[in-house]
């Protein structure tokens, strides 16, 4: 049941190794004293405790009524944002967090009372004032708001227009990125309409205010948010993400040797590696942070998922530890993992699962697509047409790939997308992924259970969920209707040489039709 999810725990300590300590994603994350953790769109930054002098882990973002609302009963998608306030979190281990407070409230933000867009922030530390400074998109221009401590209360300092120096009174999305060498802070922001430009100005100091001390274009090309940044071994590395507003994308980005550029390949945002099969985990860039540790450095993605207003699975915060060949950066998809904060180390945890878009999540238009994305296959999964109408463009005879779940199944199965097998004529379709073992994520060999929800109407002669691995094959047969979502299963499936398929099988009558959806791949103990 989907209250399984809702219910879990976010993080746990291995009882093997007590310093490494778990991520989980597709969940609800909470505080360490068990409340809500309501924080989008914001940043994690290294600040100083001011009454222990201990350096912290700081993490603002915004707490939107709907995520409360989305949370309690994710079975509904909501149509709008309401700010209630930017939340403080700290942790000294980046698992275990504690609620500080709103570090800025709903009064100060909002003091007529009126609704605006409020979001996509993060906080700097101003030396020459000893003060911290927020900076957020506010309606159509950016909010500073400072405090003398890091936790706030961030009092309202001034409301700045972008209209002089980029040609636009707002930002598109905008994180702000502190260098840790220089100790310098930036605003990274995309240009407000199009956003075919991605900006970075340097925050500073002018009349006595905190302000953007200047304008550099780092970027032109096709239209990018979630615009966040990160350093990894003295490079500068540009994120981003499409403009397919609340849903998930693709996770792009640029590398320099100097913060201001030039960012290669010039204009031209390439693909992270890893993020293609189920768009960065169902998530835009968010932001990122590092973990500096006695053995590694290692850099943490951190995806935004806007799944109150996108209805596209649970949780708010996916976080992913990022891999590099040499310069290139690459995207590690796991629901669950393990990091050791003092030794920067990690690990794939005992309960991931492997399979990529098993929820069905990333696909949030109706399948195959004649708006962006243009697609006309299910990311992560392969379908075959053994017999019946070809998958095309073509809206009048081509098998519609995905299913939009109701309200009510969504108490019963998560998001509003699941896999359909049907057709209006005669067909025959295997819809299959390829699990494998990626350059730095191994599919240990050992024996696997499969599990998926899915639901049928009569008129199949062959209907089955099947795995195989090194010529072994084992298979789950469904034998009769379900008109209610049940649960389905193969136990002790075993995977040899880090390689395994998993898959659906159906042979059906005309406009036979089967869902399927929450796939898990998870090892056995």
């Amino acid at each position: 049941m989907i209250f399984v999810f809702l219910l879990s725990t976010i993080f746990l300590v291995s009882p093997v190794i007590a310093q490494k300590l778990n991520i989980k994603n597709d969940v609800f994350w909470n505080t360490k004293d068990g409340q809500p953790i309501y924080s989008q769109g914001g940043g994690i930054f290294k600040f100083k405790d001011p009454m222990s002098g201990q350096e912290k882990y700081y993490w603002y973002g915004v707490h939107y009524k709907e995520a409360e609302t989305y949370r309690n009963s994710p079975n509904k998608t909501l149509p709008r944002s309401s700010y209630e306030s930017v939340t403080c979190y700290t942790s000294t281990d980046l698992v275990n967090w504690t609620f500080e407070g709103d570090a800025m409230t709903k009064q100060e933000a909002l003091p007529d009372g009126k609704w605006t867009w409020l979001g996509r922030l993060g906080v700097a530390y101003i030396k020459d004032l000893d003060q911290y400074a927020m900076f957020v998109q506010h309606g159509a221009e950016v909010l500073i708001a400072v405090s003398d401590l890091p936790a706030g209360p961030f009092k309202w300092h001034q409301k700045i227009s972008m209209l002089d120096r980029i040609g636009t009174t707002n930002t598109g999305d905008q994180t702000v990125f502190t260098d840790e060498d220089t100790g310098k802070s930036y605003l990274v922001y995309s240009y407000g309409r199009g956003r075919n430009k991605i900006y970075l100005s340097e925050i500073g100091i002018v009349n006595g205010k905190v302000d953007l001390l200047d304008c550099t274009m780092i970027f032109e090309g096709v239209g990018r948010e979630g615009n966040c940044m990160f350093k990894y071994k003295g490079k500068y590395y540009m994120a981003a993400s499409n403009l397919y507003g609340w849903d998930a994308s693709l996770a792009y980005y640029l590398v320099a040797d100097n913060i201001k550029g030039p960012y290669e390949p010039r204009n031209d945002m390439q693909v992270m590696e890893g993020s293609e099969s189920d768009y960065a985990h169902v998530t835009q860039t968010g932001f990122f942070f590092n973990v500096k540790g006695s053995k590694q450095e290692t850099v943490v993605y951190c995806g935004d998922r806007w799944a109150n207003f996108a209805g596209n699975g649970l949780g708010y915060n996916q976080w992913f530890p990022m891999s590099f060949n040499g310069a290139k950066p690459y995207f590690n998809s796991l629901g669950s993992w393990n990091l050791d904060v003092k030794t920067g180390e990690w690990e794939v945890a005992a309960d991931n699962n492997y399979v990529k878009n098993g929820s069905f999540e990333a696909d949030r238009k109706r399948m195959p697509s004649q708006v962006k994305p243009v697609q006309t296959y299910l990311l992560g999964w392969e379908t075959t047409v053994l017999k019946g109408n070809k998958v095309s463009l073509d809206t009048t005879s081509s098998p519609v790939l995905n299913y939009d779940n109701s309200e009510e199944e969504r108490k019963r199965v998560i998001g509003e997308k699941s896999l359909n097998i049907s057709d209006k004529v005669p067909f025959q379709r295997k819809v299959s992924q390829v699990v494998s073992s990626s350059p730095y994520v191994k599919l240990p060999d050992g024996f696997y259970t499969l599990t998926a929800n899915i639901k049928n109407t009569e008129g199949f002669s062959k209907l089955e969920m099947y795995a195989e691995s090194a010529g072994k094959r084992m298979a789950s047969k469904v034998k009769k209707t379900n008109p209610q979502w049940v649960t389905i299963e193969l136990k002790r499936m075993p995977v040899k040489n880090g390689k395994v398929e998993i898959g659906f099988l159906a042979d059906g009558n005309a406009n036979a039709s089967c869902q399927v959806d929450d796939i898990s791949l998870v090892k056995e103990k």
